[in-house]
């Protein structure tokens, strides 16, 4: 469970549309990048700085893309909300997002979601849940072997990125789990991926004084390469599924 074959929403997304939608869906890729707002004890959140900078860079492996930003505010009620209305309208092909973890100093690249919600801490809508898992079912769901791949691209840059299984149980916990069930949906996006960033200055200096100071230029620069190796991705599984309906073998490159 969570890990969904890439190719099944491009079988299913494409129904009733005419055939100028058609083209201009086929011809653009979409990504969708988000981020948290301010919660208790986190009055600034550095995902809405980077989520701003990501979704507005201007490079030629981005011209047929379509980078779309959206900032949830750190209620259980926006994400099963605004995350539901989001891929219905714009039919993202797969979702970077992003959260604050404030006692990690590196960026960490989270493999799965846990089953798991705290009933100790409240939202930013002093709400406060009184069962401690999401769903019945598994007690956790995994992203997909392409986390280890964005982690190689985020480490290419120079960062400090880890992998982690352990993505919480307060809001980044709950939307990667609502993340990944919607990769399992048929008409649901390709891919998925949740990192967690360190907490930052306003100015985007890093807030730690050890040896390892992450500023939110350094967080531009993962992300773009999460970004570049994402977008990779997907065109793969495209053309993968392309070959395999038409039966014309997948040319290298």
């Amino acid at each position: 469970m969570g890990i969904t074959a890439p190719w099944r929403l491009l079988d299913t997304r494409f129904r009733g549309y005419d055939d100028g939608d058609m083209q201009e869906l086929t011809n653009k890729l979409r990504i969708l990048v988000t981020g948290f707002g301010p919660f208790p004890g986190a009055p600034f959140n550095p995902t809405v700085p980077l989520v701003k900078r990501l979704t507005q860079l201007r490079r030629p492996a981005f011209g047929d893309v379509e980078l779309i930003g959206h900032i949830f505010p750190v209620t259980y009620k926006a994400v099963d909300r605004e995350l539901p209305e989001l891929l219905a309208r714009r039919r993202p092909d797969a979702l970077l997002m992003f959260g604050l973890a404030s006692r990690t100093s590196y960026l960490r690249i989270e493999a799965r979601a846990r089953n798991a919600v705290t009933t100790l801490w409240p939202d930013a809508d002093h709400t406060r849940l009184r069962k401690g898992s999401i769903s019945g079912g598994a007690d956790a769901m995994m992203f997909g072997p392409h986390t280890a791949k964005l982690l190689r691209a985020a480490v290419g840059t120079g960062i400090d990125a880890r992998a982690s299984r352990d993505a919480g149980n307060y809001l980044c916990n709950y939307l990667s789990w609502r993340a990944i069930e919607a990769t399992d949906k048929d008409d649901g996006p390709a891919f998925a991926a949740f990192a967690h960033v360190p907490p930052l200055a306003r100015g985007g200096a890093s807030q730690r004084k050890g040896a390892t100071r992450i500023t939110l230029e350094d967080l531009v620069d993962a992300g773009e390469a999460m970004l570049l190796e994402l977008v990779r991705l997907t065109r793969q599984a495209a053309r993968e599924h392309a070959c395999l309906s038409t039966g014309i073998p997948l040319q290298a490159g």
